[in-house]
């Protein structure tokens, strides 16, 4: 399975991009084919028709999944996300399984996935097949945090694309 990261994090090469990047390999059973630290996109997020920007949307619109990820800031997610999200078309990211993925201290907004992020991407027209996972940013890197997930998530992600059947 052919995977996308999407990373809205203000610090470059965060926990959030490592977790992110560990939920899609362990999805897709191989690293993410294309990876976008937002932030690294700098300026060209503010405008229309950067070719840096729009050749990162192309290439997350391209992939049959994509884990969008952001850590928790102010019980939701960044402006990044939202920046890089809002030069995605109407139903730009149709045909495309979306997995929603948020990075917190906390578990009182754990739901914050599940409620904010998927109906961004929903309303982009992406397939929300899986429950948003939500990860503790103190032990994201703990295989255990996302087994039970990954259990349930697996076999959603390759009903959606063809691959296996109820």
């Amino acid at each position: 399975m052919d995977i996308a990261v999407v990373v809205g994090n203000p610090k470059p090469a965060s926990r959030t991009l490592a977790a992110a990047v560990m939920v899609a390999e362990q999805l897709a059973g191989r690293p993410p084919s294309v990876v976008v630290d937002v932030v690294e996109l700098g300026a060209g997020l503010l405008g229309w028709g950067d070719p840096t920007v729009a050749a990162a949307v192309e290439s997350v619109q391209k992939a049959p999944v994509v884990v969008v990820a952001s850590p928790t800031f102010k019980a939701t997610y960044t402006g990044l996300v939202k920046l890089f999200l809002d030069q995605i078309p109407a139903d730009g990211l149709a045909g495309v399984v979306a997995v929603p993925l948020m990075l917190g201290a906390g578990p009182a907004h754990a739901m914050a996935p599940e409620l904010l992020l998927k109906p961004v991407l929903v309303e982009l027209g992406a397939t929300c097949p899986t429950k948003g996972l939500y990860l503790m940013d103190t032990a994201y890197e703990d295989p255990a945090a996302v087994e039970s997930w990954l259990a349930a998530a697996r076999p959603q992600v390759k009903v959606c694309l063809g691959e296996g059947g109820l």
